[in-house]
């Protein structure tokens, strides 16, 4: 490595240090966001009895995108609103480090919607494996922001990890709206008690 590529990577690392706390500023209302409709999605899974692989599929995805899309606008007006460029250098960085395992749940949604119904052996092994790789997506993330992210990823990686098994091969039935409440907990609960933290600790002072 030379001297002008040390340096640009020096410059890059205190960008990111600076940043940090933009980025932790930003996961608040962000992560607040992807709860409530979490929430309100999985809700409107079991109201509307979506109960075949192919509707939760397809219900799941279609948050997951509205999430990203609304992630993208609020952090987009907080740029904005802080005379901040959007797609900076550590802005692309994160980017890249979060798209494989994204990228690897959703081609993992669009194989399950090729599938018959019947040929998949339980619905919740989608669940665990989305929550495991979204867990990995939010560690890998971590390493730019405050606030406990990458500590707030292993509550997706672990839980996901260890019920994959299980839930591949359960014993007995489990009730179809279980899929539903395992992504209303995870992906809505969890993000509105870390937003909520967020916020909290950014009253108290705190950085950590």
């Amino acid at each position: 490595m030379d001297s002008q590529d040390a340096a640009e990577n020096l410059q890059t690392i205190r960008t990111l240090m600076e940043r940090s706390a933009l980025y932790r500023r930003a996961l608040a209302p962000i992560m607040l966001f992807a709860g409530a409709v979490g929430v309100a999605a999985a809700v409107a899974g079991i109201a509307f009895r979506i109960e075949e692989l192919h509707g939760f599929c397809q219900l799941w995805m279609a948050i997951a995108a509205l999430v990203l899309i609304g992630a993208f606008l609020i952090t987009r007006r907080q740029a904005i609103r802080d005379h901040e460029p959007f797609w900076s250098p550590p802005a692309r960085r994160i980017t890249v480090a979060i798209f494989p395992p994204l990228a690897l749940g959703a081609c993992l949604g669009f194989g399950m919607l090729r599938l018959a119904n019947d040929e998949v052996p339980q619905l919740l092994m989608v669940p665990a494996l989305w929550i495991a790789l979204y867990g990995c997506a939010l560690h890998t993330g971590g390493h730019f922001a405050t606030g406990g992210l990458r500590q707030f990823a292993w509550l997706f990686i672990l839980p996901g990890c260890a019920a994959l098994p299980w839930f591949i091969y359960p014993r007995g039935v489990v009730p179809w709206q279980t899929a539903h409440v395992v992504m209303g907990a995870w992906f809505g609960a969890l993000h509105l008690a870390y937003g909520a933290y967020l916020y909290a600790t950014k009253r108290n002072g705190q950085t950590t």
